[in-house]
């Protein structure tokens, strides 16, 4: 996964940017750039731009090995020669010296490696042994070392530390340990140079940050002062290429074969390093100098627990603008935006899902649209959504009652939506679903329903790219929606429902009775919505519509949609649309 967020910051003068990294005058002070990951990326940074390097660590560097060390390679051999010299040297050789030892001499021999590899490719590279949290000593080296190889003009922060453990096991030497690293280090950073000469300022942060992990309080809130800290950096700097990094887990030695298992039970990918070091390279040209903040990695979503038995209720207040929502200016009824009733599905949805992470949504059942939210200047300024729990099984299923509603007036309650959601533990596999015969040979294009009268969504909404087929049982179309950016999805973001690629969805049933019955028609009621996997963005997807009741006042029908191979995402069973020839108002003013 890679998501950005914007900047409203906008840079003038582009082409600077596209030469200054390469410039071989540039110097980077990279934080924790000698070893580990963060070195392997400032070698592909190397590789491709031929700049100075000023790298940072706690470990110690002697470039010249003990002659008993030298010609020994392999982990065992040194360990042995290890034991022979404490032995000589009258130490008794335990296990915890010898490994310390050990880590001394492959720590020295990773930062040699890593200045002969920037050598080899034509960088200039200098090791500072010092604790970035320590900012006298910090300025006394970085004095010495910018002496030598001129002003630093981008700065990578690289440095961590963990502590992993539950936050009642943590103590204040855990979570000084790990905020230090990150928020002290990189204040110390900052204030060792001119932010106004500075180029790039590159902070490695974490999904951990972003999405929040089990045992990772601390090092949660300190990558979020990193996020947070990097659009307050672009909001001052403009000119200056700022960007917060929340990397998912990397495949390296610290991610064993048991953690990859269990990451692999989470649906968390692991970064390959060489794919991680090249997505850093393109994340600083000059095409992403607007981005302030991308996530590269997989949510975090939390391993599900067992169910207490106990039921809860539960009550959550929302506003809703108009402004914080720019896709409703694509869903005008009347002259007035209106709430699409698959987002008051997702909204149900999200809601129920942010109670119980790590279950998944599974079903809906009895959704009404009782009052839909219109905004036409009257509507509520808060609404508030019940949450109660009906049943919890020792299968790991829960399902809720939800009930939307908001206070028109003193004492006045108005109930906009109600449904009954079904989280399950383990997602069911998708069945394969048979589409009705086509037997129609004339297509209708969806650019002509969008700019014809017979749909009037805005362009967030356009995903019918053709319909294949219409009669008076079924209709099937074949439909494509763009990716949305998540500023124009405002408070109704796409995971795990996407109620954008549903509501393409309900949109079959109104070609279908405009174009046969030239009436209108608009959604009240849908027995159930059973999602097996999420319609995604910029995918193509099939739907059809199968009429199963007409009356000269509604129709009742089911929509599924499924991949080219047949394979469901979603099934609407009942879906209840109100029609009626006096609904001319859903024709485009």
């Amino acid at each position: 996964m890679h998501e950005s967020g914007q900047n409203d910051h906008i840079c003038t003068d582009i082409s600077r940017y596209q030469v200054t990294i390469s410039n071989p005058s540039s110097v980077f002070l990279v934080s924790g750039g000698a070893k580990g990951i963060t070195a392997q990326c400032v070698i592909r940074l190397a590789q491709r731009y031929r700049c100075k390097w000023i790298l940072l660590g706690r470990s110690e560097n002697a470039p010249i090995e003990p002659a008993w060390v030298r010609d020994s390679l392999s982990e065992s051999e040194l360990k042995k020669r290890i034991m022979e010299d404490l032995l000589a040297q009258g130490e008794k050789p335990t296990p915890m010296k010898v490994q310390k030892v050990f880590n001394t001499i492959s720590s020295r021999r990773e930062i040699q490696k890593t200045l002969s590899t920037l050598e080899q490719v034509g960088s200039q590279a200098e090791y500072l042994s010092v604790d970035v949290t320590n900012p006298v000593t910090l300025r006394e080296k970085l004095a010495v070392a910018v002496e030598r190889l001129g002003p630093i003009t981008g700065i990578i922060h690289g440095a961590g530390n963990l502590a992993d453990k539950l936050i009642e096991k943590k103590t204040e030497q855990d979570f000084e340990t790990v905020f230090a690293a990150k928020v002290k280090g990189l204040e110390n950073l900052l204030s060792s140079v001119s932010l106004s000469q500075l180029d790039y300022l590159v902070l490695f942060s974490s999904v951990a940050g972003f999405y929040g992990n089990a045992g990772q309080t601390d090092y949660a809130i300190a990558n979020e002062i990193l996020n947070k800290s990097a659009h307050l950096v672009k909001q001052y700097h403009p000119n200056c290429h700022v960007v917060a990094i929340n990397w998912g887990p990397w495949d390296s030695g610290m991610v064993t074969p048991e953690l990859k298992k269990a990451f692999a039970q989470r649906n968390i990918e692991v970064i390959p390093i060489e794919v991680g070091a090249q997505m850093l390279v393109e994340e600083l040209s000059a095409a992403h100098h607007e981005t302030a903040q991308v996530i590269i990695g997989s949510p975090l979503t939390p391993p599900a627990e067992a169910l207490d038995p106990e039921l809860r209720s539960y009550r959550i207040r929302r506003r809703l603008t108009l402004e914080a929502n720019p896709f409703l200016q694509d869903h005008v009824i009347g002259g007035n935006p209106v709430l699409p009733a698959t987002c008051a599905v997702s909204w149900i949805i999200n809601s129920c899902e942010q109670l119980y992470p790590g279950y998944k949504f599974f079903r809906l059942e009895n959704f009404q649209v009782l009052k839909g939210i219109v905004f036409d200047g009257t509507q509520a300024n808060e609404f508030i959504l019940d949450v109660r729990e009906v049943t919890k099984t020792d299968a790991n299923e829960v399902t809720f009652e939800v009930r939307i509603w908001s206070e028109k007036e003193k004492g006045k309650i108005r109930f906009h939506y109600t449904g009954l959601v079904e989280l399950r533990q383990q997602s069911s596999a998708s069945p394969v679903y048979n589409p009705v015969d086509n037997t129609s040979s004339k297509t209708i294009t969806g650019l002509s329903l969008y700019q014809s009268k017979t749909l009037f969504h805005g362009l967030t909404f356009q995903g019918i790219e053709r319909v294949l087929d219409i009669n008076e049982k079924s209709l099937t179309m074949q439909c494509i929606l763009p990716k949305i950016e998540n500023k124009q999805q405002g408070q109704f973001r796409s995971h795990p429902f996407n109620p954008y690629t549903a509501d393409v969805l309900v949109q079959s049933a109104l070609i279908w009775s405009q174009h046969l019955h030239q009436v209108g028609c608009l959604p009240s009621e849908i027995q159930q919505i059973t999602q097996f996997k999420s319609i995604p963005f910029d995918q193509h997807f099939w739907a059809t519509l199968e009429i199963k009741i007409k009356t000269e006042t509604q129709i009742i029908c089911d929509i599924t949609t499924y991949d080219s191979l047949g394979e469901i995402y979603m099934h609407l069973s009942g879906v209840k649309f109100t029609i009626s020839k006096s609904l001319k108002f859903l024709e485009k003013k």
